[in-house]
């Protein structure tokens, strides 16, 4: 398959080996919900909707090949492709990369890992500024990029609490 991505390194984020020369990010929550409880929040973009973005994604379900802009406060239009994705009884995730467009170079993941009954949420990432506005604004750009990663592993875990 032919990906769109605007990085060499397709893939990368699937097993935690992450490039050098970007920025890396890993988050990781234990949740409180069986794995296919979580799983279909997680492929279907439910978790990006509850972090307040807006995704417009070209599947219902994330898979290698969709395309997904990701929309956020009416201004930003993040462009990604997933590159790849899995669903085994003991592992569900995906991985997309930045698309032309995007105001930074590289790929994030999200992975959910059942093991010794409990289901484990990791967002993995490696990044660099990918405009020159991402590279003007680098400390509130890096801040910002990992209070994002914090939101994805708070909002999965809040999503998962049993009441």
């Amino acid at each position: 398959m032919e990906y769109k991505v605007n990085y060499p390194e397709a893939g990368a984020t699937r097993t935690g080996t992450l490039p050098p020369g970007y920025r890396h990010l890993e988050r990781t929550a234990v949740l409180d919900a069986t794995l296919p409880e979580a799983a279909d929040l997680l492929m279907t973009w439910g978790l990006h909707e509850r972090c307040g973005l807006r995704p417009e994604a070209s599947a219902e379900r994330a898979a290698p090949g969709v395309e997904v802009v990701l929309r956020f406060a009416g201004v930003l239009h993040i462009p990604c492709q997933v590159v790849w994705a899995d669903e085994t009884p003991d592992r569900v995730g995906f991985g997309y990369g930045s698309m032309p467009g995007h105001p930074e170079t590289g790929e994030a993941a999200f992975l959910l890992e059942a093991a010794d009954g409990r289901v484990r949420f990791t967002v993995r990432s490696f990044s660099r500024a990918g405009t020159v506005a991402a590279r003007l604004g680098g400390p509130v750009a890096r801040f910002l990029r990992s209070r994002a990663t914090d939101r994805f592993a708070d909002a999965m875990r809040d999503a998962c609490l049993r009441t």
